[in-house]
């Protein structure tokens, strides 16, 4: 390590101590409450809730502050955390179809049964900064906000209907879910596991995949079925109990994606599916989820995998950001023993390579050096 050089644990105290300083800034600014991260910066909570896989805003945002905003580091300590909690079971699957739904688009249907809900949204706003903001001005009046649930049927099923989008691939009754905190990626995956895989996965990377889909680099033409943002009921089976019991709710983002579809030997033309669900309000993430669930199922749908997208090897092993960040930064740790082997093999292969291109001037080094 460096500390052999440079004072062992001495130093690592005083590098403690000064990140410390250097997390809390000038102390004559007030510092950040957490409650002030839940509230105001509740997107960089979402992400970090959603990544780290453990639904708790308050610690979430404690990551946040820890890590002085830096959001794969803030992912870490959250998983990190998540490995010390008991387990007492699984929840029943939720049902979005009743979702308590704050924002709900379409861009398949115009008149959506159900109707639209903007929702808060960045999609109409003017990229300009906003001097009131800086200013610490409220530039607008709390809302009220409605809390009646409205029957909004998915956009799939209206195709369905139809026979024009495949099933929604239930199943089989025995099937039991994989969990990927507890087991061992392995390939090929079950499409359960792989959607665990995408909704923990780093934001930036699926994001950058499914616009790869988008420009020609995997089979993908999508449209967007349906986002739906809201509050879903957790239900926990108790053996003691005839009925399930409510333990709260979450927020969550849930997108499905419909892509055209020329149909195959064993299938019809139809469109068919990709899926995205993460925690809280983060509809990007859940809209490059559903581009490379989509793109990851041609082997499925017999289509040739020719791209990046579409190679669960390749997306599935990279898409994790907290074992990216290890693989990576790895490298500032010490490696002089392999680094001075490496310099003794280049310097070998260095005087080969003149000996053959310049013998005279070779032989010259040689005399000089005895």
């Amino acid at each position: 390590m460096y500390v052999a050089v440079k004072g062992g644990e001495a130093a690592i105290a005083n590098a403690h101590s000064l990140l410390a300083d250097r997390r809390r800034g000038d102390r004559s600014v007030p510092a950040l409450r957490l409650d002030q991260i839940v509230e105001q910066l509740a997107l960089g909570v979402d992400r970090v809730m959603s990544e780290g896989s453990l639904y708790d805003r308050e610690l979430a945002a404690l990551a946040i502050v820890q890590a002085r905003g830096d959001m794969i580091e803030a992912i870490f300590l959250v998983r990190a955390y998540r490995t010390t909690l008991p387990r007492f079971g699984y929840t029943k699957p939720i049902d979005t179809a009743a979702m308590l739904v704050e924002r709900r688009v379409s861009a398949t249907y115009k008149d959506l049964p159900g109707g639209q809900l903007l929702g808060p949204t960045f999609d109409y706003t003017h990229r300009l900064l906003d001097p009131e903001l800086a200013a610490g001005a409220d530039v607008a009046e709390p809302l009220q906000r409605e809390t009646e649930a409205q029957a909004m049927p998915r956009v799939s099923a209206i195709l369905a209907r139809e026979g024009l989008i495949e099933p929604d691939g239930d199943m089989p009754q025995d099937h039991v879910p994989g969990d990927i905190t507890r087991e061992p990626l392995e390939f090929p995956m079950a499409r359960d596991i792989r959607l665990q895989a995408l909704s923990r996965g780093d934001e930036g990377f699926l994001l950058a995949l499914g616009y790869s889909t988008q420009r020609g680099y995997a089979r993908n033409h999508p449209f967007v079925g349906e986002i739906r943002i809201g509050e879903v009921e957790l239900e926990l089976d108790v053996p003691e109990l005839p009925f399930a019991v409510p333990l709260g709710t979450v927020r969550i983002t849930e997108c499905q994606m419909v892509n055209q579809f020329k149909g195959s030997a064993k299938a019809p033309p139809q469109f068919t599916r990709g899926y995205g669900l993460v925690f809280g309000q983060s509809e990007r993430k859940a809209m490059a989820m559903a581009l490379c669930d989509r793109a990851l199922r041609a082997s499925e749908l017999g289509e040739d995998v020719v791209a990046a997208a579409q190679d669960e090897e390749f997306v599935i092993s990279h898409s994790d950001n907290v074992q990216a960040t290890g693989f990576v930064e790895h490298l500032k740790l010490p490696h002089y023993v392999d680094f001075q082997a490496e310099l003794d093999l280049v310097r070998r292969m260095r005087a080969e390579y003149d000996a053959r291109e310049n013998p005279a001037k070779a032989e010259e080094k040689r005399e000089a050096a005895e």
